[in-house]
């Protein structure tokens, strides 16, 4: 197989492997916070990064004994995102438009590994907060972005329900960031709505890349728009 199609399968494989490091590490930490209870609800998922157990923040008392696992799955998020996103756009756009994605990519990265190093906590140097919020808002904005770039680029020649899904998936998770602040009590809804759209987007078009290409004759030549 050609290294140009196999890009392809590696992206996949990539972005498969980050929405799956994240439901694990995500899941590990919650199950790990001491009492009250952690609440998918109501608590933000950068609450289980900060290291400061006991702090009390925005009327909730936070304590995640697995801040270290969180933060090292932020981080790692952003890399294998940006990775996944980037191998995609050196098989599937050229010119300013692969620029564009690579570009967004990038900054993901770079806001994911403000998130890990730096802590949703008002407890540590005054900037340290700063730097986790505008990370954080930066990487969210940049990911959905994406998302919604792969179903609106009409020169990919992608199926119609995979547009729709990532266009329709990418905007409700930037609309979902939108109501963040509405209520505390579903602050942790609303957050998740921004993250799990690009991780959803990343496992369907991981598993769709894989079956696809499981399902292709033996030395069939892999098409360069098929991410789905």
């Amino acid at each position: 197989m050609p290294r140009k199609n196999r890009l392809p399968l590696a992206a996949a494989a990539v972005l498969l492997l980050n929405a799956v490091q994240w439901v694990v590490s995500e899941a590990v930490a919650a199950a790990a916070w001491t009492s009250p209870p952690y609440s998918y609800a109501t608590n933000y998922i950068s609450d289980l990064g900060v290291p400061d157990c006991g702090t009390h923040y925005q009327g909730r008392t936070i304590c995640s004994p697995d801040h270290t696992l969180m933060n090292t799955s932020f981080i790692v998020q952003g890399i294998l995102f940006a990775t996944g996103v980037v191998l995609l756009a050196a098989t599937l756009l050229t010119g300013r438009a692969r620029r564009v994605v690579v570009a967004l990519a990038a900054a993901h990265a770079v806001g994911f590994l403000l998130v890990g190093l730096f802590h949703g906590s008002p407890d540590g140097p005054g900037y340290s907060l700063a730097l986790h919020v505008g990370g954080a808002a930066v990487a969210i904005l940049c990911a959905n972005t994406i998302v919604i770039l792969a179903g609106s680029l009409s020169r990919l020649r992608l199926p119609r329900a995979y547009r729709v899904f990532s266009i329709a998936v990418g905007a409700l998770g930037l609309l979902g960031e939108a109501f963040v602040g509405a209520s505390t009590s579903t602050a942790g809804i609303f957050e998740r709505g921004g993250v799990y759209s690009w991780l959803l987007w990343s496992a369907v078009t991981g598993v769709s890349l894989l079956v696809r290409h499981a399902r292709r004759p033996a030395g069939a030549r892999m098409p360069e728009n098929v991410p789905a």
